[in-house]
């Protein structure tokens, strides 16, 4: 398997792109730099559990890009509560956050059931 090929890995990658494109002249250094850490780090623990040698592992890092789905989700809102971030591009980049977050879910049932076998 290689994470390029995986959708989820796609999309957390695209995500992520566009938050760097987005943030890129935002001068609060601390908000910017922790939103595109938190997005980064979504397909960097893809690949990295792939990359790694076991299906428990690869599960482990499953769990860490789900964890930061869910710290960037939060990010998020308070982006658009602080009025950095257009509501309706909030709400958008929020849905993509709980798409990304189901697949990942999916993904790591997948790679428990196959370390149980």
């Amino acid at each position: 398997m290689k994470f390029e090929d995986l959708d989820v890995w796609k999309r957390s990658s695209r995500l992520c792109a566009e938050l760097y494109k987005y943030f890129r002249e935002t001068k609060d250094f601390g908000f910017r730099d922790q939103i595109t850490r938190s997005a980064l780090s979504i397909p960097s623990n893809i690949a990295e559990g792939v990359e790694r040698d076991s299906q428990k592992e690869f599960a482990r890092f499953l769990q860490y890009a789900k964890g930061s789905c869910g710290e960037l989700r939060t990010q998020l809102y308070i982006g658009v509560e602080i009025e950095y971030i257009k509501p309706e591009t909030g709400k958008t980049w929020v849905q993509e956050t709980r798409e990304i977050s189901a697949m990942l879910v999916g993904l790591l049932k997948s790679v428990k059931l196959n370390t149980e076998n």
